[in-house]
Order: structure tokens, then C-alpha cells, then sequence
């Protein structure tokens, strides 16, 4: 399966917010097992308190769909409460190596 474009999702947990943001992002991925296109998913810790989303699609129809589905709208319901506003980059996968 090859894999054209990509999403870096990136925000700052608020003060005292650090393992709240962990647990959410962590219960993210079974949201994100029900998104067929959405080939791989990966949270990540940038620093003590930032905190992202790498994942990447086909296609951009696989990748709208991942932006207008339930990580999407959970991240909207917790940002301000949990983390500050995300910044959100759309990317073009240059290349990749995925499990066969």
C-alpha cells in the first residue's frame, strides 16, 4: 500500500494537562481503527508538555475523511479545555516504508 499525504497535528497540553492529553491521545486510536484509509496513525510526544498526531493516507479523499471524522471532532470538543488551539499541516508523503 503506498501512501501520498500526510497530516502533523501539533499543540501544547495547558498547564497540569500532561497525562490528560497522554490518556486522550492514546484512547485516539480506536477512533482511528474504524477510518479504513487512514493507513498509519502515531502519536507523539514533542517535549514535557507538546504533544502531536503523525498519520497519512492514500490519497486526499482518505485524508479529508480522517479531518472531518471522530479525531477530528474530539480534538475540537478538547482544545481550550485540554490543549491550546492545534496547528494543523498537510503534507505530501515524498516516500515511505510500510509493513507489507
Amino acid at each position: 500500500m503506498s501512501v501520498t499525504k500526510g497530516l502533523l497535528v501539533r499543540f501544547d497540553a495547558l498547564p497540569g494537562k500532561e497525562d490528560d492529553v497522554k490518556e486522550f491521545l492514546d484512547s485516539g486510536r480506536a477512533l482511528v481503527e474504524e477510518e479504513p484509509a487512514t493507513t498509519a496513525w502515531f502519536a507523539i510526544r514533542l517535549g514535557p508538555s507538546s504533544f502531536g498526531i503523525f498519520d497519512v493516507f492514500p490519497d486526499d479523499a482518505g485524508r479529508d475523511a480522517h479531518l472531518s471524522g471522530a479525531v477530528a471532532a474530539a480534538l475540537g470538543e478538547q482544545t481550550g479545555a485540554m490543549f491550546s488551539e492545534p496547528t494543523i499541516e498537510k503534507l505530501d508523503v515524498l516516500g515511505s516504508k510500510l509493513p507489507a
